[in-house]
């Protein structure tokens, strides 16, 4: 339990932060935070659950854009606020580090596979939130043809 709560929070206060340096609207952090911690929460409980990360990372961001666009609509403020700030608790960071301090050591058999993974997981996280923007408009259009159909029918 506790596990999960360390995670809850500490993901609220990460894509918050970065919404405050993003210069949200201070009127709009809260949901920054509400964005990140749920995204994060899909990838650790997938991941938790042995899904590869990559697929958790993909599922994440999906859900993060997914969010974004709910929050954006209800709170009339631009999506990008929201995935932004949304989408940093899921940055494959430390690999990302450990790959660098890898490639200063001058240590490139070690630093290939972790720049690789952490790359794939970017790839992953550009592509849920491009996937989740194709969804939505997708939904969105279908609504739209489904009421002109009852309307004039």
């Amino acid at each position: 339990m506790s596990y999960f709560l360390t995670h809850l929070i500490l993901s609220f206060i990460a894509a918050t932060g970065f919404g405050i340096i993003f210069n949200a609207p201070k009127k709009s952090l809260v949901q920054c935070g509400l964005v990140g911690m749920i995204g994060w929460i899909v990838y650790i409980v997938m991941s938790d659950a042995g899904v590869d990360v990559v697929q958790a990372a993909f599922s994440g961001a999906f859900t993060v854009s997914l969010i974004g666009h709910v929050m954006a609509r209800r709170y009339k403020t631009p999506i990008i606020i929201f995935i932004v700030a949304g989408i940093i608790p899921l940055v494959p960071g430390g690999s990302a580090y450990d790959a660098m301090r890898h490639v200063v050591s001058n240590d490139y058999s070690g630093a290939i596979p972790l720049a690789t993974k952490a790359f794939i997981i970017s790839g992953a996280i550009a592509m849920g939130l491009v996937f989740a923007e194709v969804f939505v408009q997708f939904v969105l259009k279908s609504v739209r043809y489904l009421m002109n159909k009852l309307s004039s029918g």
